[in-house]
């Protein structure tokens, strides 16, 4: 066992201490965390072993590595959690790259082949033996985006990624994030 993870909610951070020394197990959370400051309190009480942020909602790469940066003046690790297509799987491993506590990237859907066709100019799988190996390409390390391929994974009734213009992402639309 690697650790447990978001057993409580993050924004409980004398929770999180409490359980952090109730058990041998290392903790970890922060898959929810937008902004290296909602981590202040969990680092300055020492309240996990690990954090774990997702670089698509924690803020960005620079972001990211920013709380990578923070946490290791703590002398926490981080993992980082991410849930998303190859594109984010290459901004999470320059970010990985780029910080000196990183311990592991979480994935999904990797092991799905189709989630190879999603970028063009890739080495696939882009996974090989548990590693993904640092791009040499400019930018993320990719050719180009295949929309062929990632519309057939797309919703018919919803053609706004490609099709036109939308301000669907510019509400405030979240189902419930205190818990995971």
């Amino acid at each position: 066992l690697a650790w447990y993870e978001d057993m409580i909610p993050w924004q409980f951070a004398d929770q999180w201490a409490e359980l952090t020394r109730a058990v041998d197990t290392p903790t970890c959370t922060g898959e929810d965390i937008y902004l290296k400051e909602g981590f202040i309190p969990l680092l300055e009480k020492n309240a996990v072993n690990v954090i774990h942020p997702d670089l698509a909602s924690s803020g960005g790469i620079l972001e990211t590595k920013k709380i990578g940066d923070m946490a290791q003046d703590y002398g926490i690790a981080m993992a980082m959690h991410m849930a998303g297509s190859p594109i984010s799987a290459l901004a999470n491993v320059h970010c990985a790259a780029a910080t000196e506590n990183f311990l592991v990237l979480e994935n999904h859907s990797v092991d799905h082949p189709e989630w190879n066709e999603l970028v063009v100019g890739l080495d696939v799988p882009l996974i090989q033996d548990g590693f993904i190996n640092v791009p040499e390409k400019p930018g993320l390390g990719f050719d180009d985006i295949n929309e062929e391929a990632m519309r057939k994974y797309l919703d018919p009734r919803d053609p706004i990624y490609f099709d036109q213009p939308t301000d669907a992402w510019d509400k405030e639309w979240s189902h419930d994030r205190l818990w995971s």
